[in-house]
């Protein structure tokens, strides 16, 4: 497969002629269903706005983060890490059997930015005051959620500039294509240190809840593993990416390059898991790890099921090297750090807050409908711009 000139800046001419074209989006079955997923989300998120978040969600003063937070936010701002982590492996570090990954793991990363930046205004109790986290207040420099919200907001700006790069390739505007050439490096660096920031302080939000969060999941470290766990999934999640563009467009899984790309997940997997069992042998856990409670029993299928597993299967190279074993890896992977910011914000706090919860079909309807919008956004980019490699440039012509 053609893969250096699909990220060495000179395109192939058949790559051209379809990119000349005027801007498509095929409409199939599916894609006029998730349209109308997209509209259900719309009209529940107007209805969330204007008649506040008592009446559209089933949150409270008791449980006041709910799946918006949990999935929308959490979950995106982890599984989204693909993006800074490749950032760093490949243009940083200049690992360049990687590249045909890169951007497809920077789009995966943006449009999940972007959903987290949707679901975060939605959660906002007076939303039209979003504007304000953006002046500094006396104090506000000891906000966690302060710095959480800058560095996201500032981050999903670095990333629309490194798009930009890939957008005027389509545009085909030499001034600003130079210009966003020239930003390109400044990016990178700043695409690294913002989002390793905010995602350890994700898990700094925590902290403050000592007595609250079981103590199976609280911990001083919990910023330390909110940044662990963003990183290893970063591969998984472009494994899954991968497979499913794949699928979508009849073209090669880059097996190669992405069993070669999980071997980071492995070993910042077992880093993680050696530091989580360290730390709750420091800190008296183990008798309630083991205690049969239904804590317990969550954060071992969280650790066995999605971190201790796929460890295994990415270390066996027979399964990592085999495309069903390398995406069953990465797949419990991604459901792993799902499963784990679910914990923290829902099982990890039902004991204190004495209180059941479940989203209201609004809730779900947003959550869903953003997803569904990402993936519609996802088509809607690599059918338009260069993302993929020459080889589903070439699917695209013949089609």
């Amino acid at each position: 497969m053609a893969k250096a000139a699909a990220y060495g800046g000179s395109w192939s001419r058949d790559y051209d002629e379809v990119f000349d074209r005027k801007w498509s989006f095929r409409m199939t079955p599916w894609r006029v269903l998730a349209l109308g997923i997209v509209g259900l989300m719309l009209f529940s998120a107007i209805y969330r706005l204007i008649f506040g978040l008592g009446a559209a969600t089933n949150l409270s003063d008791r449980w006041p983060w709910g799946l918006w937070i949990a999935f929308d936010v959490m979950t995106g701002v982890a599984l989204a890490g693909g993006g800074f982590t490749s950032c760093f492996l490949i243009h940083v570090l200049h690992i360049k059997d990687w590249k045909p990954i890169a951007r497809a793991a920077a789009l995966t990363s943006l449009i999940g930015y972007l959903l987290v930046l949707g679901g975060l205004f939605l959660d906002i109790g007076r939303w039209y005051n979003f504007w304000r986290p953006f002046l500094v207040y006396p104090g506000s420099w000891h906000s966690v959620l302060f710095e959480v919200f800058w560095c996201i907001s500032l981050y999903t700006t670095v990333q629309l500039l490194e798009f930009g790069h890939v957008v005027f390739e389509r545009v085909k505007s030499p001034g600003f294509k130079r210009f966003f050439d020239a930003i390109l490096v400044p990016m990178y660096i700043f695409g690294i240190i913002l989002p390793t920031l905010h995602q350890s302080s994700l898990g700094s939000l925590y902290l403050v809840m000592v007595n609250r969060l079981d103590p199976l999941w609280w911990s001083m470290l919990l910023p330390v593993f909110f940044l662990t766990s963003a990183v290893f999934v970063g591969p998984a999640m472009a494994t899954v990416e991968g497979a499913l563009a794949s699928l979508a467009y009849r073209r090669e899984f880059e097996l190669d390059v992405l069993q070669s790309f999980v071997r980071v997940s492995a070993v910042v997997i077992a880093f993680y898991l050696l530091l989580k069992g360290i730390d709750l042998v420091y800190r008296g856990q183990i008798g309630h790890l083991f205690d049969g409670s239904f804590t317990s029993n969550m954060f071992l299928l969280e650790i066995i099921g999605g971190a201790l597993i796929p460890l295994i299967m990415f270390l066996i190279p027979s399964v990592r090297r085999s495309k069903a074993g390398l995406i069953t890896a990465s797949a419990l992977v991604v459901a792993g750090v799902i499963f784990n910011r679910f914990n923290v914000v829902f099982t990890g706090m039902a004991k204190w807050a004495h209180f059941f919860y479940f989203p209201s079909w609004m809730e779900l309807s947003v959550t869903i409908g953003l997803v569904t919008l990402g993936i519609l956004a996802y088509c809607f980019a690599v059918e338009n711009f260069p993302i993929l490699t020459d080889e589903h440039h070439r699917y695209r012509i013949a089609r």
